[in-house]
């Protein structure tokens, strides 16, 4: 008689259901805690962490604008030696026309009652029209500064580049609205462009203000929140604005408190800021249009216009100021947000910087265009 077969426990359960499965090991060693090898310094510490100076970002482009220069230096010595090779062989060719500078001298010549920049002896002309570029002989600082702009350009391809020509594309456009003007009833840049301008009068930089501080709201180290100092620039040009440009006329906030939807001005506000900008002349006119794109302000390119203008929206001669409203003002009125937000949390680096700049030049580029000789100085 055969044993009887034993099952273990452990399978009793599943041979019993019909299902046999396979037999999972149990781990039965002993429990050892992991051994943490001890943390040892392989070298001195490091050195503490140097506060960056203010300069040293200005200082790390200059060097990087250094080494773009050398490269381009080096570039352009090696170009030359292959034109030299290529013309001295048969069939040879020279640099294709757009890579090189058809013009080595640049100069400013008074030709028929008025100023023109000459590449060589060739006069600089429109790019569209192809017409010679006149300058009134009342601004020779624009001319000059036309002057130094082609002078700095390395090749006729940098000429078809607008961010390079920014003065060009200024007197162009000034020059294209006298054209425009010329035409009589048919004309239409005139109005297109206070059309666009006028927009801005219902959202202007200048008069949009930050709600009433409250506790917590930070503050300058006058004491002063935001709102307080948008208020204080926009009353200084608002004031003079209607003591001296449009008197009577007063130009309310667009967005005070806590509203979020602009503001109406009063009655008949509008008509005469319109009817100022329609009675601009052709430089103005151009200026204005710059100066409002500029600073997303209309209330601030007025003023600016006005007081740098020698044409007819120019102030009287019997307004004497000792200090002139000047770029650096105008930039810093237009972006007082901007500049309250950075000074408490920092810039954001090639972008706050850079257009911090970029909008000084631009309200640079507009004296050069508005002013004569008597206000250039």
């Amino acid at each position: 008689m055969q044993p009887t077969m034993r099952i273990p426990l452990r399978l009793a359960p599943r041979v019993l259901s019909g299902t046999v499965l396979p037999v999972r090991s149990i781990h039965a060693s002993a429990i050892a805690a992991a051994n943490v090898a001890p943390v040892v310094g392989t070298g001195p510490p490091p050195e503490a962490p140097i506060q960056r100076t203010p300069n040293e970002r200005v200082e790390r482009r200059r060097r990087h604008a250094e080494m773009l220069k050398m490269a381009k230096a080096i570039r352009s010595a090696k170009d030359g030696k292959q034109s030299s090779s290529s013309s001295s062989s048969a069939g040879g060719g020279d640099l294709s026309p757009t890579r090189r500078r058809f013009w080595k001298d640049v100069r400013v010549k008074d030709v028929d009652g008025a100023l023109q920049v000459l590449l060589d002896a060739r006069p600089l002309r429109h790019p569209n029209n192809k017409e010679i570029v006149r300058v009134p002989l009342s601004k020779p600082t624009l001319a000059t500064a036309l002057a130094i702009e082609w002078d700095l350009l390395t090749s006729a391809q940098q000429a078809t580049q607008q961010h390079l020509i920014p003065l060009t594309s200024l007197v162009c456009r000034a020059i294209d609205v006298a054209a425009d003007d010329a035409l009589g009833e048919r004309a239409t840049v005139r109005a297109a462009i206070a059309e666009s301008v006028m927009r801005y009068l219902d959202t202007d930089s200048l008069l949009c203000w930050a709600p009433p501080a409250g506790k917590l709201d930070l503050r300058n180290d006058a004491g002063e929140s935001l709102r307080d100092v948008q208020k204080r620039a926009a009353e200084d040009t608002v004031g003079f604005l209607a003591t001296h440009v449009w008197p009577g006329v007063t130009v309310k906030p667009v967005l005070d408190g806590h509203s979020i939807f602009p503001a109406e001005q009063d009655e008949g506000v509008r008509d005469v800021v319109q009817g100022w900008v329609m009675g601009l002349s052709p430089w103005e006119l151009a200026g204005l249009e710059r100066a409002v794109l500029a600073g997303k302000s209309l209330v601030t390119a007025a003023r600016f216009i006005a007081e740098w203008s020698d044409d007819a929206a120019g102030l009287s001669k019997a307004v004497a100021r000792e200090t002139r409203f000047s770029a650096e003002e105008a930039a810093r009125v237009t972006s007082l947000e901007v500049d309250w937000q950075t000074s408490h949390w920092g810039e954001v680096d090639d972008t706050h910087d850079v257009n911090k700049e970029d909008v000084r030049r631009q309200f640079g580029s507009v004296i050069l265009l508005v002013s004569g000789a008597s206000k250039s100085s």
